[in-house]
């Protein structure tokens, strides 16, 4: 019988997530050696994702342990989750004691709503980036953002790109390589347009007029969310 302790990731869940944030992060995540995974939620009732996607949580906040690593998915969802005392608790109590913490997407900005991102370099998507400074947090427009034990990464499909990252921090290289050719993770996608740098200006000027409101929702919380901090 192994010696060698299960380590346990445990994935925050919350109404309205987006389901790539957690899933894709999940895939590779769920196929390190020696780890378990934990999806964690405000109750282990169903939760629905932005795109109507059900999700059913393993554990609820009140039932959960200690995590490893704690990851923390982004969305539409965030702006109502970081006004929400219970799980930004949650998120600050687990995230203090997890070795690792990986925010995905929009899940930075619950990160600094519980007080995790003071003095820390973080990233987020990019519509949502200046927000972070609001928690006290140094922005950073990289993809992929490392500041210690505290991975962050860019919007939904950079967190695939971070879960490698982290895989190879815990596991090494050869486990990280292994399971991105497990997944055959090698994207070449049909359009140049994944970032506001490279996009042509006409679509971010649709995808930034699009935004209007749903940012000026999320901008609103994130000021409520940092006073609360203090």
């Amino acid at each position: 019988m192994s010696n060698i302790a299960t380590r346990t990731a445990g994935f925050l869940l919350y109404p309205n997530v987006t389901q790539l944030d957690l899933t894709g992060p999940f895939e590779v995540l769920s196929r390190l050696p020696g780890w378990k995974t934990e999806i964690v939620a405000a109750s282990r009732a169903p939760v629905h994702s932005d795109r109507g996607l059900v999700i059913q949580p393993d554990t609820s906040f009140a039932e959960a342990g200690d995590y490893d690593l704690f990851v923390v998915p982004g969305g539409p969802g965030t702006d109502d989750a970081m006004l929400d005392a219970a799980t930004v608790a949650f998120i600050r109590e687990r995230g203090q004691r997890a070795r690792y913490v990986f925010g995905i997407c929009t899940g930075s900005l619950l990160l600094g709503a519980a007080g995790l991102l003071r003095g820390r370099r973080a990233g987020t998507h990019w519509q949502s980036r200046d927000l972070l400074a609001k928690f006290g947090a140094t922005p950073s427009a990289d993809r992929l953002t490392v500041d210690g034990n505290l991975f962050t990464s860019g919007g939904v499909t950079a967190g695939i790109d971070m879960a490698l990252r982290v895989a190879a921090e815990v596991a090494g290289d050869d486990v990280a390589q292994q399971i991105q050719l497990q997944i055959e993770y090698d994207p070449e996608p049909p359009f140049n347009a994944g970032s506001p740098d490279v996009a042509p200006r006409a679509i971010v000027e649709q995808v930034v007029a699009a935004s209007v409101q749903r940012i000026a929702t999320r901008t609103a919380a994130v000021e409520r969310a940092a006073a609360a901090l203090g």
